[in-house]
């Protein structure tokens, strides 16, 4: 029985001194993107459209305009300037109305039009850098697919 009553002290004091000790740790600060983070992941779904809308999957094409958007408001809500440069406006005026033409290039299933509004979005990305002083930052068409593993013909 002294053995329980003691094993018992012994493993309460242990985990009372853990808790105190975690208690004790300054709080991790949690990782937050960079704007560089948010337009690099931008940059990968940018070349998953080229190869959807030139493959016709253009529901694969759908999701990743999708995809852009969401990323854009991120960077509208947590990058809203960079550097004194109004990262939000520029979004809004130039890079939004170049989404638009995508998605209806998309809902049309046409590749003519898809392919038109797509380089509209990357002559946009390549103006937008432009005004905010990063004009050696120039987006393309992409000319291989940014993962190997990843089939875009549309499902059968």
């Amino acid at each position: 029985m002294k053995r329980i009553v003691i094993s018992a002290i012994v493993v309460a004091g242990v985990v009372a001194g853990s808790a105190m000790h975690a208690a004790a740790q300054p709080a991790k600060v949690l990782y937050e993107p960079g704007l560089g983070d948010f337009m690099t992941a931008i940059q990968i779904r940018h070349a998953k459209l080229w190869f959807a809308g030139k493959a016709n999957n253009w529901a694969l094409a759908a999701y990743e305009v999708d995809e852009i958007k969401e990323g854009l408001e991120d960077v509208t809500s947590r990058h809203p300037t960079f550097e004194e440069i109004p990262v939000a406006e520029l979004i809004k005026t130039i890079i939004d109305p170049k989404i638009e033409q995508l998605e209806k290039a998309v809902e049309t299933k046409s590749s003519n039009q898809f392919t038109a509004a797509f380089d509209g979005l990357t002559e946009g990305c390549n103006s937008c850098h432009a005004k905010a002083g990063k004009p050696f930052i120039r987006i393309q068409r992409p000319s291989a697919p940014p993962f190997s593993n990843q089939n875009f013909a549309p499902p059968k």
